[in-house]
């Protein structure tokens, strides 16, 4: 069986000191000096940044804040706050819940600062940057780091989040609940305890947001689980989202993980030394688009999963995928050392896989199969090339025009669950099984 049989998710580096860009330049607009902020204070000087913040606000003028390091207590931003910071204009959080909020406000803007949470506690689910009901919502060119709990959360609101980089997070870097073609892009995630980017609505709706072009390293799974955290980018109940162009490397579990996430799209990422699963649709969805992916390093490639749950639907196309191994770190005994796992309504066509122990394409786990076509894929040193269910109850499966070659286990195997109990049906055997269609697969 594949990795997927289990229960549905309900569920520091150095700090980075200058904001991603090399400097910010000063806009017209408010000095926070003329309402007596100070740098290098050494002091919390929370009323008098609020007081500047405020004052910009209601003058609808950005408020720069210059070069040097500020201590502030929580914050509260207002429609139309636009701070922009120096380069090394930098906030250190003295006390939580958070460092900078907002609450319904429209036109948000924080570009170039440096916000340091100094490891202060957030409360649950609590994050340094804490935004809801905002539109229009702009966070560019800040650096993050040592918030404890999550750096940035945003709750049903629009806007972009670009060119950020955040760092040492004891939560997940970016935390987005219930928001609205929200977009991701551009950003640097570096050791995030439970999660980099989470895209999640509430119960199961359109979201439409766009994560892409983003490094997401070295993201952790310290609350533990099976899957629900440790993920670089996990997007939950979010329909309509778009996963693209990411750079990821060694996250607990999944580079990209779809859980109960329709018409989700994950294309032309680049995925590295992944703890499971690389690239995961799974549970109640229909209609994943799986193209075009890199993976070096996983336990199983890529997924598309728990036909049992209403999961259905996918395209797997162009993916190349190399060097999984049979290790997953939860243990048990579900398949793993798989280049690509499908169940139902599923096309896969184009893959290039090499170097999976167990299997290359396993095509249905026991009686969840509906519908497959594995069709032009290349694949090279495996156990089995493709394995495919034939257990009563199995549905159809159509695998043609296959490159199979060095596969040590036979080129196409008869499967019931894990264990092969057909000989090698590329030489001949398929008749016996009507759903099942065997043609024109080369083996070498």
């Amino acid at each position: 069986m594949l990795v997927n049989r289990r229960r549905l998710l309900l569920g520091s580096l150095a700090l980075v000191a200058t904001p991603a860009r090399a400097q910010t330049e000063k806009p017209q607009g408010l000095d926070a000096a003329q309402f007596g902020v100070r740098a290098h204070a050494g002091v919390d000087q929370t009323r008098q940044l609020q007081r500047a913040i405020d004052r910009a606000a209601q003058a609808q003028q950005p408020l720069w804040l210059a070069t040097g390091t500020y201590r502030s207590g929580p914050l509260t931003l207002r429609g139309g706050s636009q701070i922009v910071g120096g380069r090394g204009a930098r906030i250190v959080l003295t006390r939580g819940p958070s460092l900078l909020a907002a609450h319904d406000a429209e036109g948000v803007a924080l570009t170039g600062l440096a916000l340091d949470g100094g490891n202060t506690p957030l409360g649950r689910d609590g994050a340094l940057v804490a935004i809801t009901g905002a539109r229009n919502l702009r966070i560019n060119d800040c650096a993050i780091a040592n918030a404890n709990g999550n750096a940035i959360g945003v709750f049903r609101s629009t806007g972009t989040i670009s060119g950020n980089s955040i760092a040492g997070s004891a939560d997940n870097a970016l935390y987005c609940v219930d928001n609205t073609g929200v977009i991701i892009r551009g950003n640097k995630i570096a050791k995030s305890g439970n999660g980099g980017i989470r895209v999640w609505q509430s119960v199961k709706r359109n979201d439409g947001s766009i994560v892409e072009n983003n490094i997401i390293e070295d993201t952790e799974a310290r609350a533990g689980g099976s899957g629900q955290n440790g993920n670089a980018i996990n997007i939950f109940r979010a329909a309509g989202v778009t996963v693209r162009g990411n750079t990821i490397r060694r996250a607990a579990f999944s580079a990209v993980r779809g859980n109960a996430a329709s018409h989700i799209k994950i294309l032309e990422n680049q995925c590295y030394e992944l703890g499971e699963v690389a690239i995961y649709s799974e549970f109640e969805f229909e209609d994943a688009t799986i193209v075009n992916n890199v993976v070096d390093g996983a336990a199983v490639g890529v997924a598309v999963t728990n036909y049992d749950k209403g999961g259905r639907g996918a395209v797997v196309r162009g993916n190349v995928i190399r060097n999984v191994v049979n290790k997953r770190p939860q243990g048990g005994p579900d398949s793993y050392g798989v280049g690509i796992g499908v169940e139902a309504d599923t096309l896969v066509t184009g893959n290039t896989i090499v170097n999976a122990p167990v299997m290359g394409i396993e095509v249905g786990s026991g009686k969840y199969l509906h519908n497959v076509t594995v069709t032009g894929n290349t694949v090279r040193q495996t156990g089995i090339g493709i394995g495919v269910s034939v257990v009563q109850g199995a549905g159809s499966a159509t695998i043609t025009d296959n490159l199979i070659v060095d596969a040590k286990g036979g080129a196409i195997r008869g499967m019931a669950w894990d264990k092969a109990v057909t000989g090698d049906l590329a030489l001949g055997g398929a008749a016996r099984y009507p759903r099942l269609r065997v043609s024109g697969n080369k083996t070498g």
